[in-house]
């Protein structure tokens, strides 16, 4: 039992739910400082949020492994369905298990978040909810794969930044902030540079699997470019939006924070091998975390 449930943490790939919290942090963190925060809600945001980054990491598995995109050329860790710890009918039930978990919390989160009279906002964010988990799922499941098209980039700039900063932080004021669109890109670009980070990793994999990405259209070098294209636009939008809301010098105690991405740019620019970007993703995916984090606290000092 031990073994099977340390399989499954496996494929859920824990340490990518860092990264999926980001934006969430920064909606709720931003609503709390308002005087606008529900503990409710943002929990359940939270655990909505796990189930779909969980749903998706098992569909990936499941949508690479039997595609044979996952195979021994592959740089990054190997996938439990590569190794043989689970079949695909295994992991495929999986898959429906974790969906109906996803299902269950959208539905109690918008019960939460919203009254009866509330209609408008209740089939709006159902109709999010349900895309959000047919996103997870169609990454790399099916013909249709849309990672396979060279759309990941944009569904997870839309998903793990707009709707998860935009979206939480609606769900506890019932307002939309234009101003919030600057942390919402900044989370946003971050969370697609960690995906172009995977993608150069295995671009030559990929394109011999026929799975097209936004780096196997670009190539090594220009992707190296695109890349660092996101996390100047990352870093430009979160400074400028503390620029403005910050009212002292403590509305900036986030700024260290930012520094791995400068080390970690000039690393990728000198970078020329594919299997030396593995080691990069902890760095990005943690440091967006980080930010997040540190961009309320510096808010919440700054306002003291």
């Amino acid at each position: 039992m031990g073994s099977t449930a340390h399989i499954w943490v496996k494929a859920a790939r824990l340490r990518t739910l860092p990264l999926s919290l980001s934006g969430i942090i920064i909606g709720n963190g931003i609503a709390f400082l308002q005087g606008n925060f529900s503990l409710l809600i943002c929990s359940f945001a939270i655990l909505t949020t796990v189930s779909f980054q969980v749903l998706s990491n098992f569909a990936n598995d499941y949508g690479d492994g039997v595609k044979g995109t996952d195979n021994s050329n592959r740089i990054g860790p190997a996938r439990v369905l590569q190794q043989g710890l689970l079949t695909p009918t295994v992991l495929k039930k999986g898959i429906v298990v974790t969906t109906l978990i996803s299902v269950i919390l959208t539905f109690s989160l918008i019960a939460f978040s919203f009254s009866s009279n509330e209609w408008i906002e209740i089939t709006l964010f159902l109709a999010l909810g349900i895309a959000s988990i047919i996103a997870a799922i169609k990454y790399t499941v099916g013909t249709s794969a849309y990672g396979y098209m060279a759309l990941g980039d944009l569904f997870v700039f839309l998903f793990f930044g707009l709707l998860s900063v935009l979206g939480s932080y609606y769900l506890q004021t019932k307002q939309i902030e234009m101003y919030l669109l600057l942390p919402a890109i900044s989370i946003g670009c971050l969370s697609t540079a960690v995906l172009n980070l995977n993608n150069m990793r295995d671009l030559v994999n990929d394109k011999e699997n026929n799975k097209t990405t936004i780096a196997v259209i670009l190539g090594f070098t220009k992707a190296k470019y695109y890349h660092f294209g996101l996390l100047l636009t990352a870093i430009f939008s979160v400074v400028y939006f503390m620029s403005k809301e910050a009212n002292t010098f403590w509305g900036f105690v986030f700024v260290p924070v930012l520094f791995p991405l400068f080390l970690h740019a000039i690393r990728i620019l000198r970078t020329s091998e594919n299997k030396e970007l593995e080691s990069e993703l902890k760095p990005v995916a943690l440091t967006t975390f980080f930010l997040s984090i540190f961009v309320i606290i510096s808010l919440y000092i700054d306002r003291l």
